[in-house]
């Protein structure tokens, strides 16, 4: 029964990954790759085409491809990245109104992904 639901799910989610993706291009705190890589994966399981699609995209596939491939992130993604998340610790520290603790953790987790960033290969 549930893998019935399994091909329209992952299809759904894929679209709404593209659609969150394609808001990132002009939002420009919501990040774009992220949502592509998501979509490329839920599309791997409901519609290989359109997984294809993505990562034979002119502009977006060398860095889906990167990714799924080397799992390299791009220096310039990084040097993008790093700054971003040390403001938004910053924020969460100085001026978010939430209580020490919920700052202090959610600098953790910011601190653990920008580890993880940095130890990717960047080429």
């Amino acid at each position: 029964m549930a893998m019935k639901y399994a091909r329209p799910f992952y299809l759904l989610l894929g679209w709404i990954s593209v659609v969150l993706g394609v808001v990132g291009i002009i939002v420009p705190i919501l990040p774009t790759t992220p949502f592509l890589l998501v979509a490329v994966w839920a599309f791997s399981k409901s519609s290989p085409a359109a997984a294809a699609r993505i990562r034979n995209h002119k502009t977006f596939g060398p860095f889906i491809r990167d990714w799924q491939d080397r799992g390299v992130i791009p220096l310039r993604a990084k040097a993008l990245a790093l700054p971003m998340m040390a403001a938004a610790s910053a924020y969460l520290l100085i001026w978010a109104p939430t209580p020490m603790w919920i700052g202090l953790a959610a600098c953790a987790a910011i601190a653990a992904v920008a580890v993880y960033v940095v130890s990717r290969p960047s080429a």
